[in-house]
């Protein structure tokens, strides 16, 4: 069956997320002379630090801004003050809504692992960064996939493969994703990550690859 054409705005922001967290900065600068920035490029540019880190996400911005800027930032997009507790309730939600009936059991794992990791995990990846609005839920998902395939981390692939599922994400989708970022990760990586979206994607209760951590620990934080 042939994959769907994604908008060709969707497409630059899943290169440019790729491209910032390899630090590939050609590809960063072709993107950003393909298009005009806006709110939806901030957004997606501001949560590369989840899959790459904050050095990368400066040099991000170091190279964007020479290359033209991302435009000025709404007042929307300047986050208010706000307790952990809020952050921490914010960031359930949503993360309840991409690991479904499994969230309780991700979440445990998270304490186990250390108390900080799920604090952080849950208040700051998914309740200060994946719930800011800007940016459809789903998509910023479907960009995490796009990440976590270019790093060939198969078992955070799969996580949040279904987790985009879960937010309403087609699989369809998910694969023209992979594949409209193909030619910047190597061969294997591709490869591997269409095979996890079929295997692992359609059946939300799989089990997650046993090859790099744990998904939910790992993939979004």
């Amino acid at each position: 069956m042939p994959l769907p054409q994604l908008p060709v705005e969707d497409v630059r922001l899943l290169r440019l997320s790729v491209a910032i967290v390899q630090g590939t900065w050609d590809e960063v600068r072709a993107v950003r002379a393909a298009g005009e920035p806006d709110l939806r490029w901030r957004e997606a540019v501001l949560q590369t630090h989840l899959f790459a880190g904050f050095p990368r996400l400066v040099e991000a911005f170091y190279v964007l801004t020479r290359a033209g800027g991302l435009g000025t930032p709404e007042p929307s997009e300047y986050a208010p003050e706000r307790p952990d507790a809020q952050d921490l309730d914010t960031g359930y939600t949503l993360f309840a809504q991409i690991y479904a009936k499994r969230a309780p059991e991700v979440r445990e794992m998270l304490e186990e692992a250390h108390p900080e990791l799920a604090r952080w995990t849950i208040g700051h990846a998914y309740g200060r960064v994946l719930s800011r609005p800007g940016l459809d839920p789903g998509f910023r998902e479907t960009l995490a996939v796009a990440c976590l395939a270019a790093f060939h981390q198969d078992r955070q692939l799969a996580s949040h493969a279904r987790g985009a599922q879960h937010l309403g994400v087609p699989l369809a989708h998910l694969h023209a994703a992979v594949d409209a970022v193909g030619d910047l990760m190597p061969e294997a990586a591709r490869t591997d990550a269409h095979a996890v979206l079929d295997r692992y994607a359609v059946t939300p209760d799989a089990a997650p690859p046993k090859n790099s951590g744990d998904a939910s620990a790992q993939g979004s934080a």
